[in-house]
């Protein structure tokens, strides 16, 4: 039932409304909840769709909030007994009623997750929805916030922004009925705030966090004679992968020789793997496949150098800051890093590591030798910690998004959507 207590005085709670919880590539979004939760704040999280991933990180277990699974009806009977149950609301009804043209010209789930959305929203005593990702999820989030007469917000981060399938239209209306919308570095700031200009004041700036504590600093004395490099991410095209690989077997043509181990699990596994067979460094270049974040953080303790080959895939879609680059700065080995979007806003040649152009095997081979045989290796450690230290705490992190909710309109004022606008979906 809803409460009767009035919306204005009623204790903040968040529910977070993501595509799929948990996922195994997403690890920022469980952090940012445990900060949030670290700080007071009271989170449920709602699922549209059911987890795939085999495996789960061990941190899962620290969120207290509950996950709640958004279902999709089987049958236009199930869909009409949900459209029937939120009319039986007043207040849903009258949000429905405001929102129906957009809702008639939603996609059916879209519509139907977001009414369900709006219902839980109410029994759960929701004052404010958020969102990550500006497709999916926000869509839902959206129309549920107008429904339930809520405030939401969302965070965009790469794909939502720079893939060549996102609508100006949708993702300008978003914003424009948003609460607030952040995004997670300067270049992304600057580059919204420059293409939805009237959405400047609602586009703030909040860095994903790290949980310091769990990444301890431990600058390297010395380079192995066979230096050892380790990448992780998800094995795709804007991760670079397939260079570091052209990159070790280059190297071993200039007679220097290195190995590289490469974390993660995607559609081109089989692709790179082919690649590693073609460059003949099957001996020198491992696939390990996905791997947790504690096992991820043994990695870059035992590691040498660490690579992050970015580039622009040919869809548009390119890495925005990801949280591994930030925890293997944190634990003080070397990086090298592709100058895409926002990474050299951490990355800075001759201060923090090495930042070399994109899509380019020589200047990676080359930084990788240089890295290698840096006699500066702790200054700049050193000063990649630091930078961490000052930028992407967790505790700060929940502190500027608990402002976020609390600044400019009270809870229960949201904006109305102003008219129908395309669905981008993900």
């Amino acid at each position: 039932m809803p409460s009767d207590q009035p919306r204005s005085d009623r204790p903040r709670r968040i529910g977070y409304v993501l595509k799929m919880y948990p996922r195994f590539s997403e690890t920022f979004i469980v952090s940012e909840i445990l900060a949030r939760e670290a700080a007071g704040e009271e989170i449920v999280i709602l699922s549209l769709r059911a987890p795939t991933d085999a495996r789960f990180h061990p941190e899962l277990a620290r969120v207290q909030a509950p996950v709640i699974p958004v279902g999709r009806a089987a049958s236009p009977r199930r869909l009409w007994e949900i459209w029937r149950g939120a009319m039986a609301d007043p207040d849903l009804a009258a949000g429905i009623a405001a929102t129906l043209p957009e809702l008639v010209e939603a996609e059916a789930h879209d519509a139907e997750q977001a009414l369900e959305v709006a219902r839980l929203a109410q029994e759960h005593g929701l004052t404010h929805l958020h969102a990550h990702f500006g497709t999916l999820a926000t869509t839902v989030a959206r129309l549920a916030a107008a429904i339930a007469q809520l405030p939401f917000s969302f965070t965009a981060h790469a794909k939502d922004i720079f893939h060549r399938d996102v609508e100006d239209a949708d993702l300008e209306q978003k914003l424009a009925d948003a609460h607030h919308a952040i995004t997670i570095s300067e270049y992304n700031l600057r580059h919204l705030r420059a293409r939805f200009p009237e959405a400047t004041g609602r586009l703030h700036l909040v860095r994903n966090g790290l949980e310091l504590e769990r990444f301890p600093y431990r600058p390297r004395h010395g380079i192995a004679e066979v230096p050892r490099v380790l990448a992780v991410g998800r094995l795709v095209e804007k991760k670079g992968f397939g260079l570091l690989i052209d990159a070790i077997a280059a190297l071993r043509d200039r007679g220097a020789t290195m190995t590289a181990d490469i974390v993660g699990d995607g559609p081109l596994r089989e692709e790179l793997a082919a690649r590693i067979t073609q460059r003949g460094v099957e001996d020198r270049v491992r696939l390990l496949g996905p791997r947790t974040q504690e096992e991820v953080r043994h990695l870059l303790q035992e590691a040498d150098l660490f690579a992050a080959p970015f580039v622009i895939a040919e869809d548009g879609n390119a890495d925005g800051l990801p949280t591994v680059l930030l925890e293997a700065m944190a634990t003080g080995i070397p990086c090298i890093a592709a100058d895409v979007t926002a990474v050299g806003e951490v990355i800075r040649t001759g201060e923090t590591g090495w930042l070399i152009p994109c899509d380019d095997t020589d200047a990676l081979s080359t930084a990788l030798l240089e890295a290698a045989a840096s006699p500066e290796l702790r200054r700049l450690t050193d000063a990649a910690r630091a930078l961490i230290e000052q930028e992407y705490s967790s505790p700060a992190q929940a502190r500027r998004l608990r402002e976020l909710v609390e600044a400019g309109r009270p809870v229960g004022e949201a904006a109305r959507p102003a008219a129908p606008v395309p669905t981008t979906r993900s």
